[in-house]
């Protein structure tokens, strides 16, 4: 079986931008394939359930452009879909599978409806039960009351029979009042749906409310108990529309700030969202975590005692987001308890039988009910936890929070996460692999010794001064003077290298030797004072940071890059030391040098970084000073991983 190992990991801090919500992204789909007129949906996510609602609308008759990266332009059909016979596969996406089931049984036409086994054993019959009072044709394939389906032509009026209201169950899946909600308007006339229990995830609703009235239908709601659609209204495009960044998703990295540390922001969605699941920061705020909203970002950290809470709480509105929940309870002060959550007995698995066969395998006792789940926390992690996923996103992306536990955490089948968060766990590192930061003067070894240190630990490697060093060369082979910030700074934003094992290249030319001459290396120092490249290249520099970890060296990787690395240090010599070293490094590759011009200019370099506006050469208080002056590269090197093994106690 694929499995993704995760390290012990501790504090954890950074910035995340989010994928599209899948929610809003398939919903908005739908609207858009059903309304007159072409609609550009932009941050569309990009994952399994999308592209099987893209497949269908296809199949089904609807103009499809891809336009950029995340963003569609559909071309809507104003109606029923024009295609009446299809064989639709869809996987276990369930937020495509529930609203086309109903829209289908609209459009007067023989189709049949599949997914995987999972998504056969997910109810559907009150869904189904739903559409057959207003006259459609849906049969059961299979098994009564689940998928696969069969929909014919309905055989009597169904505007007859919307003059009595269409009566619900809400108590199993809010998807399906979703799916009738969004469907009826294609019968032109008016509709009431009237809930016979409680309806559960009440936010999901709103969602979809929300979304059919920008595309022009609007639904009266009365006390979640009776939804009205008014006659004569049809779906027209709004032009374009943007997908906030999924609430869910949000979750894992809101609760790895309150229980690394932080801050971890997470960009994309915020206070005035529409969706239900920005919630899950109160409850992390309830259990003590520091929490900042603005416009568009959530900001959590740990509590102010270092320690989260213990908590009571209902989580019927926040279904998904309160899996993370009942992960963070590993991490509060005293027993936990999760209530009101039926739904995940119906969801991708049976999500309180599998979340608490895995909560155990990490020590924690847990206990389980038909709606709720109760976590006491374990005196001790149990390391090399083999975590399975059961085929559900949202058990992988949880689970990757038990790793600050400082246990190894082992995630079986982590492809799972391709439903709904391709790259969680490249982004997760964004924010959790461990950095080593080491910076310092020129010529104080820091490169080699840097370079050594990855190779021992397995790390990935970031020589931060060789993107210096290739923005110098890349702006005088362009003739652009180093003084021009402006247009160094555009030379640093667009530029063309990469890192093929030890070589570099730039616009396909190896320059490994290159960026290594004198004068290049007086370029970099000259580039790297200018503020705007600095900024260019910062993002740059943290996008290296993945699992298992990473070694940064340079100038400022403990002071700016990565402020909240674990392990710092600063690497220095003698100036007279490292100019030896410079000299005998030129001699060794035949090149000419002069000892006393060497030394000048490292001292004049030494002093234009230390005197730079703008992230100057220094010392952090946390960074641990190592002087390499006696010393050989073997001694350096082994000086270094003392320290590293000092501060992450995990590494061997």
């Amino acid at each position: 079986m694929e499995h993704f190992d995760l390290p012990p990991l501790g504090r954890v801090a950074g910035n995340v931008s989010l994928p599209g919500s899948k929610s809003i992204s398939n919903r908005l789909l739908l609207l858009a394939a059903l309304a007159e007129g072409s609609t550009e949906i932009r941050d569309l996510l990009d994952s399994d359930d999308t592209r099987v609602m893209l497949a269908a609308l296809a199949a089904l008759g609807v103009g499809l452009e891809k336009t950029a990266a995340h963003a569609w332009r559909v071309r809507g059909v104003g109606g029923p879909f024009p295609v009446k016979q299809g064989d639709l596969f869809l996987g276990n996406a369930g937020t495509a599978f529930r609203p086309l089931t109903a829209a289908l049984a609209l459009s007067g036409g023989h189709y049949k409806l599949s997914g995987v086994p999972r998504m056969h054993e997910r109810p559907i019959g009150d869904l189904v039960d739903g559409l057959r009072q207003i006259g459609c044709d849906v049969r059961y394939a299979a098994n009564e009351g689940f998928p696969p389906l069969a929909i014919l032509p309905a055989a009597v009026s169904l505007a007859a029979q919307l003059s009595s209201p269409l009566r619900v169950r809400g108590d199993v899946s809010s998807q399906f009042l979703t799916a009738l909600l969004m469907a009826l308007p294609l019968t032109g006339r008016p509709a009431v749906v009237e809930m016979t229990t409680e309806l559960i995830s009440k936010p999901y609703i709103e969602i979809t409310l929300n979304l059919m009235a920008r595309f022009g239908v609007t639904v009266q709601r009365e006390d979640w108990r009776r939804f009205t659609i008014p006659g004569g209204q049809r779906y027209s495009s709004p032009g374009t529309v943007h997908v906030e960044g999924d609430a869910s998703g949000a979750s894992y990295f809101l609760a790895a700030g309150a229980i690394g540390g932080g801050p971890v922001r997470v960009e994309g969605v915020g206070r005035d969202s529409i969706q239900g699941d920005v919630k899950f920061a109160d409850a992390l705020a309830t259990m003590g975590a520091r929490i900042e909203m603005g416009d568009n970002f959530i900001e959590a950290c740990a509590p102010a005692s270092g320690k989260l809470r213990t908590f009571d709480l209902d989580l019927n509105h926040i279904p998904d987001a309160a899996m993370t929940l009942a992960v963070a309870a590993l991490f509060a002060d005293g027993p936990c308890k999760l209530r009101n959550i039926a739904s995940w007995r119906v969801k991708e698995t049976d999500r309180i039988a599998a979340m608490a066969t895995e909560l155990r395998k990490l020590g924690a006792t847990v206990e389980e009910g038909p709606d709720w789940l109760g976590v006491s926390p374990p005196l001790t992690f149990q390391a090399n936890a083999a975590i399975d996923t059961y085929d559900d996103h949202r058990m992988a992306m949880c689970f990757s929070l038990a790793a600050l536990g400082g246990v190894p955490v082992r995630i079986n089948d982590p492809r799972c996460v391709t439903k709904t968060f391709p790259d969680y766990f490249e982004r997760f590192g964004s924010i959790a692999a461990p950095v080593i930061a080491i910076d310092g003067p020129s010529a104080s070894g820091k490169g080699t010794v840097a370079q050594r240190v990855a190779t021992t630990l397995g790390y990935h490697f970031l020589d931060s001064g060789a993107l210096y060093r290739l923005t110098a060369l890349a702006a005088m082979r362009a003739g652009v003077a180093l003084d021009d910030e402006s247009a160094v700074a555009a030379v640093a934003t667009a530029l063309p290298a990469t890192f093929e094992g030890e070589r570099i290249l730039l616009a396909g030319d190896d320059v490994t030797e290159a960026i290594r001459a004198e004068d290049v290396g007086v370029g970099a120092s000259k580039v790297a004072a200018l503020p705007a490249v600095r900024l260019a290249l910062l993002e740059r520099q943290r996008a290296y940071r993945r699992f298992p970890g990473l070694v940064a060296d340079g100038r400022d990787m403990g002071s700016v890059v990565f402020p909240g690395a674990p392990v710092k240090v600063f690497l220095t010599a003698s100036a007279e030391a490292r100019a030896q070293r410079r000299h005998k490094q030129l001699i060794e590759k035949g090149m000419a040098a002069n000892m006393r011009t060497l030394l000048q200019d490292l001292q004049e370099r030494d002093a234009r970084d230390a005197a730079r506006a703008v992230a100057p050469l220094r010392q952090e208080d946390d960074a641990a000073l190592v002087d390499t002056t006696p010393m050989s590269i073997d001694e350096a090197v082994a000086a270094v991983l003392d320290i590293v093994r000092g501060r992450l106690p995990f590494i061997n």
